[in-house]
């Protein structure tokens, strides 16, 4: 029998953490193979479903960071620890981390962008020795707004990490400004042998690439991921349809090279 690849699996919340009051993190008890930059479909009966990029990968288990953006999301923020949600997945094809060993890696993500690259960040975190080294540029909107804030304590230990918001009360001691005014200070010692991941909005995807280019990091250097336009996940609704690329099955990962047409 042909198994049906819109019928979802039922999966157990084993935690819920909070970052922000819109913004969540479930982690769901799940056995598989399953990358950074993935995404599941997360469903709730009668209220439909939502594509949610993979923030973190455990033993038996994956993390999901959610924003209550809508109908789907604010019901799926009435379920707690024990409560059962429906998952489709994993799809897309997801950052392979053997891309970037030996490297030295640039992580610069923007807002809720940094979800799908957690995944990066926490194995050279925790794998200092599989990298030339590792640098995570990551930018919100106000110092309210950051997300995985106990995560980035161990982070600064790890590896050069520049956090900063676009705006901040007065007295505010951390960074402040855009993700590109930190790019033209990053010291890179080989231009050849660094690799680049860049994931948030269209417009700060597009300039942030820019600023690497002026560096002269090579197109194929750089990677990007178009998870904002996930839909049904297998090809089927079209939505992610850009050209003849479909993002849920060729994506939603791309090589700069050909993911610079893919920017909107």
């Amino acid at each position: 029998m042909t198994k049906n690849e819109y019928i979802p699996f039922r999966s157990e919340i084993l935690e819920v953490i909070e970052h922000t009051p819109i913004e969540y993190t479930f982690r769901m008890a799940y056995k598989g193979d399953v990358k950074p930059g993935q995404f599941f479909e997360v469903s709730l009966p009668k209220y439909g479903e939502a594509p949610i990029s993979v923030s973190g990968i455990g033993e038996g288990f994956v993390d999901l960071t959610i924003r209550r953006v809508g109908k789907v999301t604010n019901e799926i923020f009435k379920n707690y620890v024990r409560d059962k949600l429906f998952l489709r997945g994993p799809y897309g094809n997801g950052f392979d981390i053997e891309n970037y060993k030996n490297k030295e890696v640039i992580v610069v993500a923007g807002g809720t962008g940094l979800s799908p690259v957690r995944g990066i960040v926490e194995y050279f975190s925790n794998n200092s020795n599989d990298c030339e080294s590792m640098t995570l540029i990551t930018g919100f909107k106000s110092p309210e707004d950051v997300l995985f804030k106990e995560d980035m304590k161990t982070w600064e230990k790890t590896m050069n990490l520049i956090l900063t918001v676009d705006s901040a009360p007065e007295g505010y001691e951390g960074k402040v400004g855009l993700v590109t005014k930190y790019i033209p200070k990053l010291e890179i010692k080989d231009m050849d042998n660094v690799q680049v991941v860049v994931v948030g909005p269209p417009m700060m995807m597009k300039f942030t690439v820019l600023e690497f280019l002026k560096l002269g990091i090579k197109e194929e250097n750089i990677w990007i991921s178009q998870e904002r336009k996930m839909c049904c996940g297998i090809g089927k609704c079209g939505h992610c349809k850009i050209d003849e690329t479909y993002i849920c099955l060729d994506g939603p990962v791309f090589n700069y090279t050909v993911g610079k047409s893919l920017i909107d």
